[in-house]
């Protein structure tokens, strides 16, 4: 599949920072799933300091923002060629050791909610990749996908508590228990061709897991199902906060508004991007 994808984050200021840094992670990597055709980033009221590979592989750009600058503005413009491998991304080839993706961070910490989802597991027969498909529904289950009824902040705990919450916060249950379990696993950041709309309110998220013999293999919560051609993988880590499209910290501004609008389109390959972004 070939898809196009338009991305804008667009920050305003009742009254500017004094000074202000932005890490982005908006560069998606070629791989097993995906070939990088074209890509871009453009940036308005802020210069580009430093580009850089973290230790994840993600492809970062720190920015600092221009003095006495009412908007920020980051924007990606981008062509990406995919292929369905039913989620499979094979072997680890990273430099971090796998050990390091069953380490627990603040938003996917265990708590009792963990506990009681992972202990229909116990003693589990079936094989690493079945139990993680049964997980995935499990939380799909506990874990009813609705907007604005969390944020950033909230953690695996607090997503079962609640019942509720968006697809980072599915994947964040799935990090606590897949990890709890015994599998490396890691966030996924990045984009999903919808099949009834172009235009979309955020990018989407996901989750990996890691299956002895079989190597890294997406789970999709929201959707119950693994990652398939529609989706675009930008940035990993250990939770939304490693992965984060667009995060910084700023000082002596006030009235600060944010803005992302978000296209991602199917065409021909070979057709030139046509797409308008407010």
């Amino acid at each position: 599949m070939y898809l196009t994808i338009s991305h804008t984050t667009r920050y305003r200021y009742e009254r500017p920072p004094e000074h202000g840094l932005q890490r982005v992670r908006l560069i998606p990597r070629s791989g097993p799933s995906q070939t990088v055709r074209k890509w871009a980033v453009s940036t308005t009221g802020a210069t580009v300091e430093a580009e850089y590979d973290d230790h994840y592989g993600n492809r970062v750009m720190l920015l600092s923002i221009d003095p006495d600058g009412r908007v920020l503005e980051v924007g990606v413009r981008g062509e990406v060629e995919t292929v369905d491998r039913t989620g499979m991304l094979g072997p680890h080839r990273a430099s971090l050791p796998l050990w390091v993706y069953r380490r627990e961070t603040d938003l996917t910490a265990p708590g009792e909610g963990v506990a009681a989802l992972t202990a229909a597991f116990e003693g589990y027969d079936g094989n690493g990749l079945s139990l993680l498909h049964a997980l995935s529904a499990r939380i799909a289950d506990a874990v009813a996908y609705r907007k604005d009824e969390t944020d950033a902040a909230t953690t695996a705990e607090d997503a079962l508590a609640q019942g509720s919450g968006v697809c980072q916060d599915q994947a964040h249950v799935f990090l606590a228990a897949a990890r709890a379990l015994g599998f490396p696993a890691r966030y996924v950041g990045g984009y999903l061709s919808m099949d009834d709309r172009v235009e979309q309110e955020a990018g989407h998220a996901w989750a990996e897991a890691h299956v002895e013999g079989l190597g890294w293999i997406g789970f999709d919560i929201s959707n119950r199902m693994c990652p398939d051609d529609r989706y675009v993988r930008v940035a990993t880590g250990l939770d939304y906060h490693e992965a984060a499209p667009v995060a910084g910290l700023s000082f002596g501004g006030a009235g600060e508004s944010l803005e992302v609008t978000v296209q991602v389109q199917r065409q021909s390959r070979g057709q030139s991007q046509s797409q308008s972004q407010s």
